[in-house]
C-alpha cells in the first residue's frame, strides 16, 4: 500500500486558514463547491468539482504537497505527489 512521505515534513501546529474562502474564487466571481486548506502555508483553495480548481493550482504552482478538507464535520487528507489519502 502506498504511503505518503510528505506528512512528517508539515509544520506544526498546521498554518492558520489565511481565509474563509477560496480568494481566487473571490476575484473570479465564481463558487468554490468546496474548500481544501494547504497544510503547508495555509491557503484556502476550491476542490477539484469546482469550474477552477484552485486547490490543485495551488500544488502545482507552489510544490506544496499535503491539503486537508477545509469543510465542515469532515477530518482527510490528501497528498497531491503521492497520490494516497494521508
Amino acid at each position: 500500500m502506498k504511503q505518503c512521505t510528505h506528512v512528517e515534513a508539515l509544520p506544526h501546529p498546521e498554518p492558520a486558514p489565511l481565509g474563509e474562502t477560496c480568494p481566487e474564487c473571490l476575484r473570479e466571481g465564481t463558487d468554490p463547491v468546496q474548500l481544501r486548506l494547504c497544510l503547508t502555508c495555509g491557503h484556502v483553495g476550491c476542490c477539484d468539482s469546482s469550474p477552477n480548481r484552485h486547490a490543485t493550482r495551488h500544488h502545482k504552482e507552489t510544490g506544496h504537497p499535503v491539503m486537508r478538507t477545509h469543510e465542515p464535520g469532515e477530518d482527510w487528507r490528501w497528498c497531491f505527489v503521492d497520490h494516497v489519502l494521508v
